[in-house]
C-alpha cells in the first residue's frame, strides 16, 4: 500500500471511531427525548463533531468537514441554551450521522456521487436554519445570584449559560474552595472533581482569589448539588475542600417561577418527594430579558464543616434553603390554572435502553442510501496494551526457548562421541525444551485470538441507530433492547453478522410486530418490543433476536409452500411443527403476497442462513401465534485458529471442529437402525440421526466391522457422522477455500495438518442442516 493510501486507510479508521462514539451519544440523547439532556454530553457530541471537522479537513475531505462545521455550530447553539433540544433538532443530528456515514464511506472507495453532495448541501442549509434563539427574558437569573462581580466577569459563555439554567431551576449553588500544595495540585483537584461529578454539576473551576498557603494554590470550584448539603459535605470529607452556600434572591416580585407545561408531571412527583434534590425541579421558560443591574459582593455561608477547616475568613451570609413542598405545589397549581385543559401525563418508569417513536411523520430524510449496511468500514481492531504487553513477554520467551535449543544443538556437535547417559540427559531436557515450547505457543496462539476478539455490542450499537429509521418509515411504535453487549467475538464474525441481523431486525419490525392500533385491539402494549441479546455458552455464542408481534402461522406457511410446489402433500403431512416454521428458509418461499397473509417471515432468510452457515454457525426459529417469534443464532468464537478432531473417511483425510463436538461413539453396523426410511441410532434411550460422510461426500464406502460415531451438536441440533478412523486432534489455522469450492455445501475451509498435508476442515453447522433435511428430501 502507498503513502496515500495507508493515510486514506488511516482517516477511515479514525473517522468510524469517531462516527461510532458519536451514534452511542446520540442514542443516550435519543432516550433522554422530552427530558433535559446531560450536559455532558452534548458537549462529549459537539467535542466528536469538532475532532471529526479537523480531521476530514487535514486529510481534504470537504463535504465531511463541512458537514461537521454546521453540526457543531448547532451543537454550540444547543450547549450554550440558544436553542431547544426538540425532535426537530434531535432528528437532525441523527440524519446528520447517517450522512457523514456515508460520506465517509464513498471517501474509503475514493468516489463522490452528485447524489449524496446534494443532499450534504440540502441538510446543511437546514441545520443552519433549524429553530430560533428563545426569546428574552424580563430578568436575567444569574442577576439573582449574589456572586462577586469580578468572578462572573471571568466566566465563559457556556458556563454562565450553565450557570443560568441551574440557577432558574432552583438548583442548590455551592463555591467548594480547596488549596493545594504545589507540588501535587494536580493530582488533588483531579480527585475532588472525580468525587464531586456523581453529586451534580461543576460549572466552574476557578483560581481562587484567597492565598492557598505559602507553597500553595487554591481554586474555586462553581458547583450545582443533585443531592442535600448533609451528603455533600459528607462525601468531601478527608478532602481539603470547604463549601459555602451561594444566596439566590427570589424571582422579581416575589412570585414563584413558573414551571413549564411538559414539565408539570416531573413537578408533581417532586412534590411527594420531601428528600428530592432541587436539582431535578422543572425549568422554567424565559421571558424578555431586561438590562442586567450593577451587581454587589458576593454572598456565601460557610457549612458546619467548611467552617471547622477554614483557614481564611469568607463572607458570612445567609444559606439559601431549597424550595419547599408548598412551594412547589403552589407552582404547579399556578402553572394548571395557566392552561386548564392541558393533560397531566406521569411517566412513573423509565423507558427500555433504545425507544423509537413514529407518532409524527419524519422531516424529509432525502434519498435512502443504496446498499445500506450495518457493516464498518474498517478491519481494524482496537487492542488493549496490555494485551500486547502479554504478546511482547511470550515472544520474550520464545526467544530464550530458541536459544536453549542452539545451545543444545551446538553441544551435540562437539561432542560426537558422547556416552549413552549423556544421550539420555540431552534427550529429557529436549523433551523438557518442547514442552516449555508448546506452552508458550499455547499462549501466544491465546493471546492473538484474545487481540481478534471484539464486543458484540459494536455492531449492536450501529444496529439501534437503523431500527429507528425503520419503525419511522414501517410507522410502528417499537422498545428496542439490547443485552449482552459485552459478549465478545472474533471481529470478522462480528463485521459478517451485522447484514443478517439487519434483515432479520428489519423483518421483526417491518412484518412481526402490528400497528399499534392493531396492537391494543389485542389487549397487548401500544408499543412493540423487539429484542437483541447475545450470551456466551462454552465455545458458542447464543445472539436472539424476538419480537413479542403477531408470529408465524405455520398453516399458513405449509399452503403457502404447497402453493408454490416447495414440498408435496405427503411430505406436508408428515411434518412436525418445527419443520413447518423452518420452510421460511427455503430459497423462492416468500413473495409480495405472502408478506401480506403470512405475518411477512421468510423473505430473504434463505440468504440470511446461508450467511449464518457460512460462519459454521446454525439459525433456528421459534413462534408462537399472537406472542411473538425468537430467531435463535448460534455461532463459533472464532474461525481463525481452532481444535480439531482429524478422521478419517475412505481414505481421505477430514478435520472437525472439536468445539462441535459433543463425543464420540463406536457402533457396529447391527446398532444402525432405519427408521422412515433413516438411519439412526440408539443413545441412552434418545434416536439420533446418523450421517455416513462417505455417502455424503460421495466416496466408496469401505466394510467395517465397527463405526466410528462423532456425535456433533450446535444448539439444540445433534447429529451422528459416522467415519472409518480417528487419527487424533491438531490446532489448525482454517484458510477459506477458492472460488470453485466456496459453495460446496458441509465444507468451511482448509488447513495444513503438522505432516504438511493439506485436510478439508468440515461445516458442522452445514451437515447438521444436511442432516435435517433428509427426511424432507426421501419422503
Amino acid at each position: 500500500m502507498n503513502q496515500a493510501g495507508k493515510a486514506l486507510a488511516e482517516f477511515v479508521a479514525e473517522g468510524t471511531e469517531i462516527l461510532e462514539a458519536l451514534g452511542k451519544d446520540l442514542l443516550v440523547l435519543d432516550q433522554q427525548r422530552g427530558t433535559d439532556p446531560d450536559p455532558e454530553l452534548i458537549n462529549g457530541i459537539f467535542r466528536a463533531a469538532h475532532s471529526l471537522k479537523g480531521l476530514s479537513a487535514l486529510f481534504g475531505q470537504e463535504r465531511i468537514s463541512k458537514l461537521a462545521h454546521q453540526a457543531e455550530d448547532l451543537l454550540d447553539r444547543l450547549r450554550l441554551g440558544k436553542l431547544a433540544l426538540d425532535d426537530r433538532a434531535l432528528d437532525s443530528l441523527i440524519e446528520t450521522l447517517d450522512v457523514l456515514q456515508a460520506l465517509l464511506s464513498e471517501a474509503s472507495r475514493e468516489v463522490s456521487s452528485d447524489a449524496l453532495t446534494g443532499r450534504v448541501t440540502e441538510l446543511g442549509s437546514r441545520l443552519a436554519n433549524l429553530g430560533v434563539s428563545e426569546a428574552a427574558v424580563d430578568e436575567d437569573p444569574l442577576d439573582r445570584l449574589e456572586l462577586d462581580a469580578q468572578v462572573r466577569a471571568v466566566f465563559t459563555e457556556y458556563e454562565e449559560h450553565r450557570l443560568r439554567e441551574n440557577v432558574r431551576r432552583g438548583v442548590a449553588l455551592y463555591r467548594v474552595r480547596a488549596a493545594f500544595d504545589l507540588s501535587d495540585f494536580d493530582t488533588g483537584l483531579a480527585e475532588l472533581n472525580s468525587r464531586l461529578k456523581p453529586l451534580g454539576e461543576i460549572v466552574s473551576t476557578l483560581p481562587s482569589s484567597e492565598p492557598g498557603g505559602a507553597s500553595g494554590i487554591a481554586f474555586d470550584l462553581i458547583f450545582g448539588a443533585k443531592v442535600p448539603e448533609s451528603e455533600l459535605a459528607a462525601k468531601l470529607q478527608g478532602t481539603p475542600a470547604q463549601l459555602f452556600s451561594l444566596k439566590v434572591r427570589p424571582a422579581a416580585g416575589g412570585a414563584p417561577a413558573p414551571v413549564a407545561r411538559a414539565s408539570v408531571a416531573q413537578s408533581v412527583a417532586q412534590v411527594f418527594r420531601e428528600s428530592a434534590p432541587a436539582a431535578e425541579a422543572p425549568a422554567a421558560p424565559k421571558k424578555t430579558r431586561k438590562k442586567r443591574a450593577p451587581k454587589g459582593s458576593s454572598a456565601e455561608t460557610p457549612t458546619a464543616e467548611g467552617a471547622e477547616e477554614s483557614t481564611s475568613k469568607a463572607p458570612a451570609l445567609r444559606a439559601v434553603e431549597p424550595p419547599s413542598a408548598d412551594d412547589l405545589t403552589q407552582e404547579v397549581l399556578a402553572a394548571m390554572r395557566g392552561n386548564e385543559s392541558s393533560t397531566l401525563r406521569l411517566e412513573t418508569t423509565a423507558g427500555p435502553p433504545v425507544r423509537t417513536l413514529s407518532d409524527e411523520p419524519p422531516a424529509s430524510r432525502g434519498p435512502r442510501m443504496e446498499n445500506e449496511s450495518a457493516r464498518s468500514l474498517t478491519q481494524t481492531v482496537r487492542v488493549d496494551i496490555s494485551r500486547l504487553d502479554a504478546l511482547m513477554n511470550t515472544v520474550g520467551e520464545l526467544l530464550l526457548i530458541k536459544a536453549n535449543l542452539q545451545r543444545m544443538v551446538e553441544a551435540s556437535r562437539q561432542q560426537d562421541g558422547a556416552v549413552p547417559l549423556s544421550n539420555k540427559m540431552w534427550g529429557q531436557e529436549l523433551s523438557r525444551e518442547t514442552r516449555q515450547l508448546e506452552r508458550k505457543l499455547d499462549a501466544l496462539q491465546q493471546g492473538l485470538l484474545e487481540a481478534r476478539m471484539v464486543p458484540v455490542g459494536q455492531v449492536f450499537d450501529r444496529l439501534a441507530r437503523l431500527v429507528r429509521r425503520i419503525a419511522r418509515d414501517a410507522g410502528k411504535e417499537i422498545d428496542f433492547v439490547i443485552g449482552g453487549g459485552d459478549v465478545e467475538l472474533d471481529k470478522l464474525i462480528v463485521e459478517e453478522l451485522s447484514d443478517p441481523l439487519m434483515h432479520i431486525i428489519r423483518n421483526a419490525i417491518d412484518h412481526g410486530a402490528e400497528s399499534p392500533e392493531a396492537r391494543q385491539a389485542a389487549g397487548k402494549p401500544r408499543r412493540a418490543r423487539v429484542s437483541l441479546r447475545a450470551e456466551q455458552k462454552g465455545n458458542h455464542v447464543v445472539i436472539e433476536v424476538s419480537d413479542d408481534g403477531a408470529g408465524i402461522d405455520e398453516l399458513g406457511v405449509r399452503d403457502m409452500a404447497l402453493r408454490k410446489g416447495l414440498i408435496t402433500e405427503a411430505q406436508a403431512r408428515e411434518m412436525s411443527r418445527r419443520e413447518l416454521l423452518n420452510l421460511i428458509f427455503l430459497p423462492g418461499f416468500s413473495t409480495a403476497r405472502s408478506v401480506s397473509e403470512l405475518s411477512g417471515r421468510g423473505v430473504g432468510l434463505d440468504v440470511v442462513k446461508n450467511n449464518i452457515g457460512n460462519l459454521s454457525g446454525i439459525i433456528d426459529v421459534w413462534s408462537e401465534r399472537g406472542q411473538g417469534t425468537a430467531f435463535h443464532l448460534t455461532l463459533p468464537v472464532t474461525l481463525a485458529i481452532i481444535r480439531a478432531l482429524v478422521v478419517g473417511v475412505s481414505g481421505r483425510t477430514y478435520a472437525v471442529p472439536l468445539n462441535s463436538v459433543l463425543e464420540i461413539l463406536s457402533v457396529k453396523p447391527s446398532e444402525i437402525r432405519t427408521v422412515e426410511r433413516r438411519e439412526v441410532l440408539d443413545v441412552r434411550g434418545t434416536t439420533l440421526p446418523l450421517m455416513r460422510l462417505a455417502r455424503q461426500f460421495g466416496h466408496p464406502e469401505r466394510p467395517n466391522e465397527r463405526h466410528f460415531v462423532v456425535v456433533a451438536g450446535l444448539a439444540q441440533e445433534r447429529l451422528g457422522i459416522a467415519v472409518d478412523e480417528l487419527q487424533g486432534q491438531q490446532d489448525i489455522v482454517v484458510k477459506s477455500l477458492g472460488g470453485r469450492l466456496q459453495g460446496v455445501r458441509g465444507i468451511s475451509g482448509a488447513a495444513d495438518l503438522a505432516n504438511r498435508r493439506t485436510v478439508l476442515v468440515l461445516d458442522v453447522g452445514a451437515l447438521l442442516e444436511e442432516g435435517m433435511s433428509l427426511e424432507r428430501r426421501r419422503a
